[in-house]
């Protein structure tokens, strides 16, 4: 890795190096190397309970997240179904394997809130009643339906069927409210009531390619969605209304997620870059480079060795962590313009933070999962250590703007 370009002013022997503490493998079978094995989408349940992850071939384990610390750092070989795993205590989660019937794109879990009640106010009656204990999981499939499973039966609840491609992404709003927004390769974004038995409200349309990917702001007032042309769009999902579009990268931007707080957000893009905004005012606050000297606009816009796949905020929103096709995953500050850490990951796709925030969990092409502890920087704070340490200078500005 000694090859690589970072800022000059920045030392690279400095830069740490992320401790890798295990891996979830997929079966090796002939069938295996062909198109279809890869792990699109890896997601953690919000309470901590579960890891979500779309290994392949149609296949989404579902595996307690608890299991998973407890037989790291051993590596682990899903192999087996469900036959084959070990028999939990009564009480405790159940891993499921889910069999989607077609490819799977997009992962997101859902939880409800009892008061928070359905958009839809004409409807009496309704199959389901969520309950507060409810965990649901969204899948978006290749053929542009949706499956909502029960989390912890493995039932199929729900079939949502309007989009005409692929479904590349999932989001719930982290309200409770069990509103759920699809982006697809049809160029639309879909909005749902699963609390109105998954019946669509909305369909959001502005985007001229292939939407990739949408996050929901932690209020759940604002959707971020992002896709092929440079398209970074912001909505208002209390009117369902383009808000404005984010100008600043040079290639498809193809992942997206707030910080914690709302401060700020962060787009991930082919064109080398992770842009940290500030959206309310609709300027970039920091820029992180894959590539140095970072490629001119019209570079940018073509093919490279630096695409960045994936974007992902830390609980704690003070770090960043992104996957890109140089075979590197790293983790940043929101205050430097050179990584904190980094580790080797070939043919990364996706990356989640788990919700204390100690692990980051990476999805690649060949469909197996890789986790790494966050460097002690990042993850050994506790929670009393983090409100202590200093507001980072973007958090400021925004804290000025807002007071003004």
């Amino acid at each position: 890795m000694n090859n690589l370009k970072f800022p000059e002013k920045y030392n690279f022997n400095k830069i740490l190096s992320a401790k890798f503490i295990g891996e979830l493998l997929v079966p090796v079978a002939p069938f295996d190397q062909k198109s279809g094995r890869e792990a699109w989408t890896v997601a953690f349940a919000p309470n901590g309970s579960y890891l979500a992850w779309s290994q392949g071939h149609r296949i989404v384990r579902l595996i307690p997240w608890s299991k998973c610390l407890k037989d790291f750092p051993r590596r682990l070989s899903r192999q087996n179904s469900d036959g084959g795993a070990l028999i939990p205590a009564p009480g405790e989660p159940r891993e499921h394997t889910i069999d989607c019937g077609d490819i799977v794109w997009g992962l997101a879990f859902g939880s409800s809130v009892p008061e928070k009640q359905s958009r839809c106010v004409n409807i009496e009656w309704h199959r389901f009643k969520f309950g507060q204990d409810q965990l649901l999981l969204a899948t978006g499939l290749s053929n542009g339906r949706i499956k909502i499973w029960d989390v912890y039966t493995g039932k199929l609840l729900l079939n949502l069927m309007d989009h005409t491609d692929i479904v590349r992404d999932l989001t719930f709003a982290p309200d409770g409210s069990l509103m759920l927004v699809s982006a697809s390769r049809d160029k639309t974004l879909r909005v749902w009531d699963l609390k109105d038995d998954g019946n669509m409200v909305k369909v959001l349309r502005g985007h001229q390619n292939w939407v990739y990917c949408s996050a929901f702001s932690p209020d759940s007032s604002i959707l971020c969605s992002v896709g092929a042309g440079k398209a970074v769009f912001l909505w208002n999902m209390d009117k369902y209304t383009l808000i404005r579009k984010l100008e600043g990268h040079h290639n498809d931007v193809v992942s997206c997620e707030f910080s914690p707080d709302g401060a700020l957000l962060a787009t991930a893009s082919y064109d080398t870059r992770v842009i940290v905004w500030d959206h309310h005012k609709a300027t970039v606050l920091l820029e992180l480079g894959h590539l140095f000297p970072p490629p001119s606009p019209i570079f940018a816009g073509g093919a490279n060795d630096r695409w960045v796949r994936s974007v992902s905020f830390c609980p704690d929103g003070r770090h960043i962590a992104s996957i890109t096709d140089d075979k590197l995953v790293r983790f940043w500050s929101t205050e430097e313009r050179a990584p904190e850490a980094i580790a080797p990951l070939s043919n990364g796709l996706c990356c989640a933070f788990s919700p204390e925030g100690s692990v980051l969990a990476a999805g690649t092409r060949d469909g197996s999962v890789h986790f790494w502890a966050c460097p002690r920087s990042i993850a050994s704070l506790h929670s009393r250590q983090v409100e202590a340490l200093a507001i980072p200078t973007p958090l400021r500005d925004y804290l000025t703007y807002k007071v003004i």
